[in-house]
């Protein structure tokens, strides 16, 4: 038999009712609100058990009392930060499958293979919900005071579980005029609208906390927001660069110019901004080679700093290296042979060497696309005597690796190493995920390297896969890539899509 639970969609009875907006609030004092309350006499008061099912990735009121399941989800915020809610689902237990199956679908849960035709409350909490990861039972005893204030019904809470207690005030109504109006009045217009789920799931720790990196190079910003979950999983929530040009006159000069810093500033201000309208609990800010060479970081990291508040620490090419390699073997399975792992950026290259994930040795070298883009004109389409001379170079300028041994494995990241791969794939948009793992061969670096001599930047550009403006310092990059794997006489590399951020992540906030 089923179990009664159904959709709104044609269910007369949830049909006709009228959905009521909401604000909320959680702490353990409220100030006037308090006294306010404490002047009237309540309408009612009770006492009740209930469970709540909450999710990672919803907050969709599911509770279940006496038995009887009840789902609420949001229909509407208003501009002035108030929810509407809209009941979805009712039902009594035992639950048919097919209603389990909606149920987690409601809580954004993936829908396993279910073993039952039905299933209890004690059966659903111990084989599906306990096992998903990303879904908790939490029983709550409730003490509930309600009011009628303004015309909204008011309540004040106080909900108790193992992990601790805590109050609320919900005002509801109808009417959203009027529930604006009665928070502003209790004088609690200041406080967060805060939700049932994301109340509980605050005071149980079963949250999944969002930080925020950013790597300042010396051709990109590269920007990397994760969630980090309860069990200690990391997703990805934005992961985008901008190429600004700060190493723009620096080998010329010696210092940062106007105009870069300008563009590198408006980029990171863009992202702080981001990454706090996305919640980060935390940002950290590391800067590169540009920053390390110029006589006048301060420029930037001065600026940064009034503006925005956070900090860009100017970290060293042995620590880059770290980073990388810890990035790279958190991400591929590796094996614990011997390995290098190299990070080619646009102002030096940094390498690592290891077995598994120990640390053997690492450095970092001035080899970067950017300065030899500049010293050999390979921004352009250039003769073969002039690739030949810029490759001559290259291979000086890395000679630390001569007389290596060979690596049982080869890791490159960085922007050149994975628009060499976006190309190899003929991705329209880039996809971590294609590209991540990607094997790039002496075969196929020697093509493109032919490719990119013979054209243009403008012509370059056209090229599916090559973000358009790396367009100018692909060759030169390109170039450093097959460089190192002549020097370590590997036919082969395995790109990382994860580099310094994916590392100082796991580092700052893991």
């Amino acid at each position: 038999m089923a179990s009664g639970m159904r959709e709104l969609d044609g269910t007369p009875t949830l049909a006709e009712i009228v959905p009521r907006w909401e604000w909320r609030t959680f702490g353990e004092r409220f100030g006037a609100a308090d006294d306010r309350f404490a002047e009237l006499a309540p309408d009612r008061m009770d006492e009740s058990d209930e469970i709540y099912l909450l999710s990672l990735d919803s907050d969709a009121s599911v509770k279940v009392r006496d038995d009887r399941l009840d789902v609420k989800r949001l229909e509407h915020v208003n501009d002035e930060g108030l929810e509407q809610w809209r009941p979805v689902m009712k039902a009594t237990f035992p639950l048919v499958a097919q209603d389990v199956a909606l149920l987690l679908e409601r809580l954004g849960a993936d829908v396993p293979t279910l073993a039952r035709d039905a299933y209890t409350l004690r059966e659903l909490v111990d084989e599906v919900v306990g096992p998903s990861g990303t879904l908790l039972a939490v029983q709550v005893h409730k003490h509930r005071e309600h009011y009628t204030l303004n015309g909204c019904m008011a309540e004040v809470t106080e909900l108790r579980t193992g992990s601790g207690s805590t109050r609320t005030i919900a005002i509801e109504s109808e009417d959203p005029a009027r529930v604006s109006a009665t928070v502003h009045e209790l004088g609690l217009g200041s406080r967060p609208n805060v939700c049932v789920a994301r109340g509980l799931k605050g005071l149980v720790r079963f949250e999944a906390i969002r930080y925020a990196v950013i790597d300042v190079g010396t051709n990109s910003v590269k920007f990397h927001v994760g969630e980090r979950r309860p069990a200690g999983a990391w997703r990805t929530i934005v992961d985008r660069a901008e190429i600004t040009r700060l190493g723009e006159g620096l080998e010329e000069s010696g210092r940062l110019q106007d105009e870069p810093v300008r563009r590198t500033l408006e980029a990171i201000e863009g992202m702080i901004d981001q990454a706090r309208g996305d919640g980060a609990a935390s940002i950290a800010a590391v800067g590169t080679a540009g920053l390390r060479i110029a006589s006048n970081p301060e420029a930037l990291v001065d600026a940064v700093r009034e503006r925005s508040g956070v900090g860009i620490e100017v970290i060293t090419g042995e620590e880059e290296a770290r980073l990388a390699y810890l990035a790279a073997t958190a991400a591929l399975d590796l094996g614990q042979g011997t390995l290098v792992v190299f990070d080619s950026g646009g102002g030096s290259s940094q390498f690592t060497f290891g077995h598994g994930r120990r640390v053997d040795e690492q450095f970092s070298v001035d080899v970067g696309a950017v300065r030899f883009t500049n010293l050999y004109g390979l921004g352009d389409a250039v003769s073969e005597d002039v690739l030949r001379a810029a490759l001559d170079a290259i291979a000086a300028d890395l000679g630390r690796l001569d007389g290596r041994p060979v690596p049982d494995a080869l890791v490159g990241l960085g922007g050149a190493v994975t628009n060499l791969a976006a190309v190899k794939h003929g991705l329209d948009s880039y996809d971590p995920d294609v590209v991540q793992g990607t094997v790039l061969d002496r075969v196929e670096l020697d093509w493109q390297i032919e490719l990119y001599r013979s054209l243009g930047a403008s012509d370059r550009r056209r090229i599916v896969g090559l973000q358009p403006k790396r367009a100018d310092v692909i060759l030169a990059g390109a170039c450093i890539v097959r460089t190192v794997l002549e020097k370590l006489r590997c036919e082969s590399l395995t790109v990382s899509d994860r580099g310094l951020r994916h590392g100082l992540l796991v580092e700052r906030f893991g």
